[in-house]
């Protein structure tokens, strides 16, 4: 490793250093009855807020505001983000009565800032800011101030907002957080705001919802010839044949138990579908998550699993390949 591999790498962990230090002061605050009461009142505000929580910023501080609104639209608390210097031009149109608003500010004295309070006192409308100078005007006019003050910035000339905005960032993770155990929010509650992607899928995502049913589903009654279980598993292209007496599952046959029932027998003409089916298959219910599905199916080694009801009575069938092709 050279000398400029060298310094880039000190400078990195520089930083980090100097975040994490600014993390642990932050976490010692709790220690303090003003910070945790301070903390406390937020949570039980927004919780109980009627309306909704207006997350305001500006510069950098305008784009961690817009993270935290994200964060708590997606775990159950109604926010939106309102830009400073926008806001005192028509953007004020959506402040109601029953709005928490809160501001992110590390001087807690820039002008736009200071331009809005008047608005949001002229209406009533709560403050709660996250703060990086607890004396500032914003603060002795705020109901509730989380102190967010640090005491340096990672940039070498204490200039670029890094630690600050890092501080700021973590207290909004906290608050969501709070507010997602006060609601006991589920992880189904979750994936409800993230029916997209992979994580929707695997919270979501019953078999019911995408196996094979119906005609589609390759079956063949118990008493059929191996000709006619061979062709409905060529025709399914599912590599397997549900065996069936009515609509009772009795048991599969797998490509692979064709294979080795050839290995041991070539006069299999006269073989029937109970002859060769495994019996006492996999079943799961329909209401069955997907990821569910798979993680049974790489426990036991299979490809395919049945559907059925609780009488055994045949609903459908999924395959791995299925499931993989979801990202699952």
């Amino acid at each position: 490793m050279n000398k400029s591999q060298e310094t880039i790498i000190k400078n990195g962990k520089k930083v980090i250093s100097i975040e994490r230090k600014a993390l642990e002061d932050l976490e010692k605050r709790f220690k303090s009855k003003v910070f945790s009461k301070n903390f406390s009142d937020a949570v039980e505000s927004i919780y109980k807020c009627k309306g909704k929580i207006i997350v305001t910023g500006i510069g950098k501080s305008g784009i961690i505001a817009q993270k935290i609104v994200a964060t708590f639209n997606s775990t159950g608390t109604y926010s939106i983000f309102l830009h400073s210097a926008d806001s005192i031009h028509g953007d004020l149109g959506i402040l109601r009565e029953d709005d928490i608003v809160m501001i992110i500010s590390k001087s807690g004295d820039s002008k736009e800032v200071k331009e809005l309070i008047q608005v949001f006192k002229n209406l009533k409308i709560k403050i709660i800011s996250i703060l990086g100078n607890v004396n500032s005007e914003l603060a002795k006019l705020s109901d509730t101030v989380l102190n967010a003050s640090i005491k340096e910035e990672a940039c070498p000339h204490n200039l670029a907002p890094t630690t600050s905005t890092t501080v700021s960032l973590v207290i909004g993770d906290a608050l969501a957080v709070s507010l997602l155990q006060k609601r006991n929010f589920r992880k189904e509650d979750f994936a409800f705001f993230h029916p997209g992607g992979v994580l929707g899928k695997k919270l979501l995502l019953k078999v019911e919802d995408i196996m094979v049913s119906g005609k589609n589903i390759p079956s063949v009654d118990e008493k059929a010839n191996i000709k006619d279980v061979i062709y409905r598993i060529s025709s399914g292209r599912l590599g397997c044949v549900v065996v069936v007496s009515g609509k009772k599952v009795k048991g599969i046959v797998t490509d692979g138990d064709i294979r080795r029932l050839l290995e041991k027998n070539l006069e299999i003409k006269n073989v029937k579908a109970s002859e060769v089916m495994s019996k006492n298959p996999k079943l799961i219910p329909k209401e069955t998550l997907a990821q569910r599905a798979l993680e049974i199916m790489e426990t036991n080694k299979i490809t395919s699993l049945i559907i059925a009801d609780n009488k055994n009575n045949l609903s459908g069938i999924i395959h791995i390949h299925k499931l993989i092709e979801l990202g699952l």
